[in-house]
């Protein structure tokens, strides 16, 4: 039914499946009759799995409508049905990166620590074997070890780099980056940029200011912006989003470190609350681990 990454996906979660179905189970367990109570004790447990409030209420709300129109009447039953309300909430949309027309440029976007530079490489190493010419450009100028990192990534990635040293104008390394794309015909062209979220005022300018490059610079090119989130960071994770979607729109979700957490429920929250479409999840250190995401096989994982 699913794929060998469904294994490690399965794994992966394995700190919220506890955290979370393992409460849901050990509770249907002490009830004979689904009643207000129960409603009450499963949206407690949804609540403190950082799903939420806002999508806790609603997927429990959507869940009595499933339950009534079913009519359930054994707890034992109520999982199936949460389980079809989470998918419906998720979407079964597929999710990847792999670009319907080139040449694109990707924007990623996110806070520092939480995987971007790293999430950049694995991009680039998924895109390169499925047969497109990648090119990376080191628009985090901020900081030297940003611009290093990115290079060891694209050794192991085996995909070329565009640089500056430490301190250039991001906006310039872009710029470097689109001329040389289209001189040497590359297919995908990704560029870190800086994560600094302190002042909403200054990443605006400098997110303006690389769009404005891309659209005059690159206008034949698919523009995607990714934004990179850390699934350990719970409801954090949620309000950076919020942060990044006021100042730039944003086309999907990167969500790292999403094996050894007990905080995975964020996948829903994100997906309800800001109806941006998670394209891929982090489960391991390698460099493929970094897989599309999808909400079947993810609610299963769960489950």
């Amino acid at each position: 039914m699913f794929g060998g990454f469904f294994g490690k996906l399965k794994e992966g979660l394995t700190k919220t499946k506890d955290n979370f179905t393992g409460k849901i189970s050990s509770m249907l367990n002490l009830y004979v009759n689904i009643d207000e109570d129960l409603f009450e004790e499963l949206e407690e447990i949804l609540i403190t799995s950082d799903i939420g409030v806002e999508t806790s209420l609603d997927i429990i709300d959507n869940l009595r409508e499933k339950i009534k129109e079913k009519k359930i009447k054994d707890p034992k039953e109520v999982i199936p049905c949460l389980k079809e309300v989470i998918i419906d909430m998720l979407g079964d949309e597929e999710n990847s990166i792999i670009p319907e027309k080139t040449p694109e440029i990707i924007l990623v976007i996110g806070v520092n620590g939480v995987g971007k530079t790293t999430s950049i490489g694995k991009m680039s190493h998924k895109l390169k074997n499925n047969g497109f010419k990648v090119l990376m450009a080191a628009g985090d100028t901020f900081r030297a070890a940003a611009i290093e990192q990115l290079e060891v990534w694209s050794q192991r990635a085996g995909v070329d780099i565009i640089r500056q040293q430490e301190g250039s104008d991001p906006a310039a390394v872009v710029f470097d980056s689109i001329q040389a794309a289209k001189a040497r015909k590359t297919d995908v062209l990704i560029c870190d940029t800086a994560g600094r979220l302190h002042n909403k005022k200054n990443l605006m300018d400098e997110l303006s200011k690389i769009n404005r490059i891309v659209e005059r610079e690159y206008s034949e090119a698919n523009k995607k912006t990714y934004l990179v989130l850390d699934a350990t960071t719970g409801q954090n994770a949620l309000q950076q989003a919020k942060q990044f979607t006021q100042v730039c729109n944003v086309d999907g979700i990167i969500l790292t470190k999403l094996d050894g957490t007990a905080k995975g429920g964020i996948v829903i929250s994100i997906k309800h609350q800001l109806n941006i479409p998670v394209k891929l999840i982090g489960v391991g250190e390698g460099i493929d681990d970094l897989q599309n995401f999808n909400s079947r096989e993810f609610v299963e994982a769960l489950f």
